[in-house]
């Protein structure tokens, strides 16, 4: 029942796939927030630390650069972006709002992905459903990473940092 004032929530879709033949490291969101999805990007909202923090461990700012160019720049380094979600009813933008999630088939998706070492799950949701999906496949790392999003905040960005490095392994130079 919602309360007065309150809006009801609206179906929202995910983006397709930003993945290539060379992907070795698939990193997994939950589900696009308001401002992502208003402006077709991934983790566009500023307060998002997400290219941050990509940005440290490629060793490259990659937020001074425009969208595509970010994309680019990580095919690139042969790292892919999705989100475990494929759509779900959520007022706002926060994960715990999320209601009648419909999942995408993950185990299918990354049998597709020949060169793929690494599923890196950005978030306790992502990791939550990612890892449910993908269950366990022979030579696949799974890595859970603290929450890029603002709304994470009870994690320092130094010590978000140091977490995201874990990925570093799997990325190409």
């Amino acid at each position: 029942m919602l309360r007065p004032g309150q809006m009801p929530a609206r179906r929202k879709a995910a983006f397709p796939p930003s993945v290539d033949e060379g992907t070795r490291l698939l990193i997994l969101g939950s589900l696009p927030g308001d401002v992502s999805i208003k402006q077709g990007e991934y983790y566009a909202h500023r307060g998002n630390a997400f290219w941050a923090l990509m940005g440290d461990v490629l060793g490259e700012d990659l937020r001074g650069q425009p969208y595509a160019m970010r994309l680019k720049r990580l095919k690139a380094r042969h790292v892919g972006l999705w989100d475990v979600i494929e759509s779900a009813d959520r007022e706002g933008s926060l994960d715990s709002a999320i209601r009648g999630a419909e999942l995408r088939d993950l185990g299918a998706f990354v049998e597709r992905l020949p060169a793929l070492e690494a599923v890196a799950f950005n978030g306790r949701t992502a990791a939550l459903h990612g890892r449910r999906q993908i269950g366990e496949r022979a030579g696949l790392a799974l890595i859970d990473l603290p929450s890029s999003s603002g709304a994470f905040a009870s994690m320092s960005r130094e010590a978000k940092r140091a977490a995201w490095m874990a990925i570093a392994p799997y990325i190409g130079a």
